[in-house]
């Protein structure tokens, strides 16, 4: 039997090069490579497009919304890494471990958006937290977080790395999203089974790739007045038996007087932390992850996997 075919459309971006590295040893499937001279050639672009059991779409918004356009293909299914359908009705939101079952449910999907980067954590914290009755839906939630530069795309690098740039930038932090009006939001509220649009404060730091994703709590406004530890064993309790989500317990959080960003990189691995105090009451949920690993490229590998109905850690 042919080994199945996969198309990046976008192979040359900065998500593009991470899953085309994650995929080009492999032997159980066979990946389209497109001339580079003829990148941005439709016809070239339908033509592998449509030649493919798995299209992977590593694109802006309208250019995913255009690739979708020429897929006539019955049989070609798509995974979307941009925002573009995030949100969109028919469309499987690509976090596996959603909620049980979930997986089966992008398995069996013809079309699939891949999460965000921030998103990924912050769901992850909130929506079982939510799930389980102890956050209540309208609770005013606030995601803070950081990512190393690579998560701006190419645009974004050449101002951390390229002295010679227009906008080269020397700072070693910076704020963004002042107007909190930041596209992942719709996201967020949405998988986080929110009835109130959280406040994201998003930053980006001088170092490449890694994120930390925080959400504060305040233990007497939850339902119940639960503790730290009910708060982590409800998040260990959703992501018992995962292969990349992990829970750290309350004695490691409690050891720790900090926490790298950059810990999980090159991985498709994220953990949860929760830490805090019961005394003063406040909680402080934090996901570690690498914003190309789980963030996007390793997602999106995994999410191939389970529509070829391979193993999903295969390549990761």
């Amino acid at each position: 039997m042919a080994a199945p075919k996969v198309f990046i459309d976008g192979e040359a971006g900065t998500t593009g090069l991470q899953i085309y590295e994650r995929l080009v040893g492999r032997t159980d499937i066979e990946l389209l490579s497109i001339d580079p001279a003829r990148r941005k050639d439709t016809d070239a672009r339908a033509e592998l497009l449509n030649a493919a059991d798995v299209a992977i779409l590593c694109l802006p918004d309208d250019a995913s919304r255009e690739a979708v356009g020429l897929v006539t293909n019955p049989d070609t299914r798509i995974i979307d890494a941009s925002t573009a359908f995030r949100t969109a009705e028919g469309w499987t939101y690509g976090f596996h471990e959603l909620e049980p079952g979930h997986a089966k449910v992008v398995a069996a999907s013809k079309r699939v958006s891949n999460p965000g980067c921030y998103p990924t954590g912050a769901v992850a914290l909130i929506r079982p937290l939510v799930q389980a009755g102890l956050l209540p839906a309208d609770y005013p939630i606030t995601v803070n977080a950081i990512s190393g530069y690579s998560g701006g795309g190419k645009g974004m690098i050449a101002e951390f790395e390229d002295a010679s740039a227009p906008n080269h930038t020397t700072v070693p932090y910076r704020l963004y999203g002042l107007g909190l009006n930041h596209k992942h939001v719709p996201e967020m509220q949405k998988y986080g089974a929110l009835l109130t649009k959280p406040i994201f404060e998003p930053a980006v730091g001088r170092y490449a790739q890694g994120m930390l994703v925080q959400v504060p709590l305040h233990l007497e406004l939850l339902s119940g007045a639960p503790s730290l530890g009910d708060l982590q064993k409800t998040l260990a309790d959703h992501y018992r038996g995962c292969a990349f989500v992990e829970v750290a317990s309350i004695e490691e959080a409690k050891s720790l007087g900090t926490l790298d960003p950059e810990g999980l990189n090159g991985t498709n691995r994220m953990k949860l932390f929760v830490f805090g105090s019961d005394t003063s009451g406040q909680a402080r949920l934090v996901a570690l992850l690498d914003n190309l690993g789980k963030g996007a490229s390793g997602a999106a590998v995994q999410s191939m996997n389970l529509m070829l109905g391979l193993p999903e850690t295969t390549g990761l």
